[in-house]
């Protein structure tokens, strides 16, 4: 598990880079860490707006579920990423459920606090405005993944945008089950296994202990993965 240091949490958050060290002093001096176990609800879809929450350690996953108990994960985050600035903001209930996938470390930020910091600090309520936007068309990007695009190529956005590169490797480094996947790109299990196995035949992906590491022609050829029925071709 990936872990920032506690002191330098909010230094380490790009949403926090233009602060001043007074400002960073009294968003650390209000702010609480707290632990959560794996598979531990950090906030439920519904609850009341009343801070921000920076991960500083480990990833959780954002998603929604209908009354049959049907889950879809909107995103995943991890170490340096935060979430509740939405709710904040318009002051409505949370929208979604962030659930822990390993286990993990969050810095939390009053409410007050950070509104306050946000009304004296232009960059700061610029970086909002940024990552409100980047969510926006992540969404419409999902959207028109989910019309225009097949399961190979869904599958392949979703390794893509997940993977870390360090060096010459490009991988994702964390568990990632077939049904979290699925739950994703709104697909059936078995057929992510399924797709999975033939990136895995054509030389696209490879599976190792805990990681998945993507090759170069994963990213080359992405687009045309979303138009083709199968990975024969790319043989």
């Amino acid at each position: 598990m990936v872990k920032l240091h506690e002191t330098a949490a909010l230094r380490c958050v790009p949403l926090f880079a233009g602060l001043t060290e007074t400002q960073v002093q009294l968003l650390s001096n209000h702010a609480g860490n707290r632990h959560f176990e794996k598979n531990a609800v950090v906030l439920a879809s519904g609850d009341k707006a009343d801070s921000l929450y920076i991960i500083t350690g480990g990833s959780v996953k954002v998603s929604v579920a209908d009354e049959e108990g049907r889950e879809v994960i909107l995103t995943i985050l991890g170490p340096g990423e935060f979430f509740g600035e939405m709710a904040l903001i318009d002051e409505n209930p949370r929208s979604a459920n962030i659930v822990t996938m390993e286990p993990c470390d969050v810095m939390v930020v009053a409410g007050d606090d950070f509104r306050n910091c946000l009304a004296h600090n232009s960059d700061l309520a610029m970086q909002i405005m940024r990552g409100l936007v980047r969510r926006l068309r992540d969404a419409d990007h999902r959207i028109e993944s989910l019309a225009l695009v097949n399961v190979y190529g869904r599958v392949a956005q979703v390794l893509l945008q997940l993977a870390d590169t360090t060096g010459e490797i490009m991988a994702v480094n964390r568990r990632l089950t077939r049904q979290e996947i699925a739950q994703m790109i709104g697909a059936s299990r078995e057929m992510v296994s399924r797709v999975m196995r033939d990136l895995a035949a054509g030389g696209f992906v490879r599976e190792e202990r805990g990681r998945i590491v993507l090759f170069q022609k994963l990213a080359t050829y992405a687009g045309e993965l979303g138009r083709a029925q199968s990975v024969k071709k790319f043989l």
